[in-house]
């Protein structure tokens, strides 16, 4: 039986993927930790350090677990259907029973630990999505299909938004934007449907909106106009990000962050943080890592056994692409401050375990991929559903 479970982690477990996550958390851990000389560092970095190290080892432990799981079973129950309703309502109950955490009721307070439920509800969204357009790509092209699987996602997105987590429900509409493009589904209906969406913008701004609101989505969207006030953060992570130089200050010898000029380097910030303390040779490297991380998971999509699992691997990169690629863009000044944390590498409990698990379900897709699951494929080209 352990030789069959041997063989099982060896045929669907991609030792390169795990490798390339593996190594971007453990620099985000070592961001983290401070070496400066005691007195000079805020307290508390030692303590995310082990904490993290927790979270990193129960996370793999997900990972290997789901990896040996046959996910067949979502496709052809109302497994997903059932998940999607129970995120809701968790999200819904945190208006209820949920933690204030700058600004945003977010987070269960557990004690020992809080938990963030929209990094589950995000890969949810991507099963439930993966199925709907699976199903369905036949007749994708229906602009109905835009309207239901945007309505699937405004309800998630309402939840988070009011929160408000401004950035959580920018990712998961920029998932569904994602799934929606890679699906098939008619480009000219997208396209009538998001002009429409910027003349009601539009006629926000010029009639409806007050000086005040405007200024306030200003500061929002460029915030180095204000250095002392919301543009704060923004304008210590370049600071941080160019301190760096080319080597970098040290690993755990970041002045700007471990001296508390940059807020939440651990996670809002962590690749500024990152930057400063390995420079520019340490970015090239990490952006390397996730590149790795990118191509493994598109490589083991294209080999789903059926549009399902090819779908379901686009959205989990989707996730991991929106994360990335937001964080370094608020992290250089590029773009505004939402929160959104680096994945596999920022300090957190919840993303990571959300982000491990998604991988698991992927690397457990693989172990029955396309070439030999012919049958399956061939049933879902004429449109029999399994």
């Amino acid at each position: 039986m352990i030789r069959e479970l041997f063989k099982k982690i060896n045929y669907s477990f991609d030792w390169l993927l795990f490798g390339a996550v593996f190594f971007i958390s453990v620099a985000g851990i070592l961001t983290m930790n401070s070496f400066l000389p005691n007195g000079q560092a805020g307290a508390g970095g030692g303590v995310l350090f082990v904490r993290q190290i927790i979270w990193l080892v129960i996370s793999i432990i997900v990972l290997f677990i789901a990896s040996l799981v046959d996910w067949r079973f979502l496709r052809r129950t109302s497994s997903i259907v059932f998940l999607f309703v129970v995120c809701c309502f968790i999200l819904l109950f945190l208006f209820v029973a949920g933690s204030v955490f700058k600004g945003a009721q977010s987070w269960f307070d557990l004690g020992a630990f809080a938990f963030q439920p929209v990094d589950f509800a995000k890969i949810v969204l991507v099963l439930l999505l993966a199925k709907y357009f699976s199903r369905r790509h036949i007749e994708i092209a229906n602009v109905r299909h835009i309207l239901t699987s945007g309505f699937y996602t405004f309800i998630i997105f309402m939840l988070v938004f009011l929160q408000p987590d401004f950035g959580s429900a920018i990712i998961i509409f920029l998932i569904w934007l994602s799934m929606v493009l890679v699906s098939g589904i008619s480009k000219k209906h997208l396209l009538v449907v998001f002009l429409s969406g910027l003349l009601a913008f539009g006629g926000l701004w010029f009639f409806v909106f007050k000086d005040y609101q405007k200024a306030r989505i200003i500061s929002f969207i460029n915030p180095l106009t204000d250095l002392s006030g919301s543009g704060y953060n923004a304008y210590q992570s370049t600071i941080a990000v160019g301190s760096g130089e080319i080597w970098g200050k040290g690993v755990g010898l970041g002045s700007q962050s471990k001296l508390k000029f940059l807020p939440e380097y651990e996670t809002d910030f962590i690749f500024a943080a990152f930057s400063e303390e390995w420079g520019f040779v340490g970015v090239i490297l990490i952006f390397g890592l996730y590149g790795v991380v990118f191509w493994r998971i598109i490589s083991i999509a294209k080999n789903g056994a059926t549009n399902f699992e090819i779908l379901f691997g686009l959205g989990l990169s989707s996730i991991f692409l929106s994360h990335f690629i937001i964080h370094v863009g608020m992290n250089v000044g590029l773009l505004p401050v939402t929160g959104i944390t680096m994945p596999f590498m920022s300090y957190g409990g919840s993303h990571l375990l959300a982000e491990f698990l998604g991988l698991g379900i992927l690397m457990g897709q693989s172990s029955y991929a396309r070439a030999t699951n012919k049958e399956a494929a061939k049933n879902e080209i004429i449109g029999i559903a399994e």
